[in-house]
């Protein structure tokens, strides 16, 4: 199994916003995926801020999931953001 926990970071009110209109449809999209376990971002106490906490069966369904998300309407809106994030696993 592999684990991700992390953060993303936002420079301004205006990116948290992006955030906000996007991230419905990418957890969404991300939970559908074949060899997903667990999918969740939520906000922090900090308005900027949002925790990360998803895992795949395998390597091979987190690098999929890498590469949806590379060419994803989510990815295009945030790619500027700050990702701090560990992937733990086999």
């Amino acid at each position: 199994m592999i684990r991700v926990t992390g953060h993303l970071i936002c420079a301004t009110t205006e990116d948290a916003e992006i955030v906000a209109r996007y991230l419905p449809d990418h957890i969404s999209l991300s939970r559908a995926e074949p060899g997903c376990i667990t999918f969740d971002v939520t906000r922090s106490a900090d308005p900027l801020v949002w925790r990360l906490d998803e895992s795949f069966i395998d390597r091979q369904a987190f690098e999929d999931h890498q590469t949806r998300t590379r060419a994803s309407d989510w990815y295009k809106a945030t790619a500027h953001l700050k990702r701090d994030f560990q992937v733990n696993g086999a």
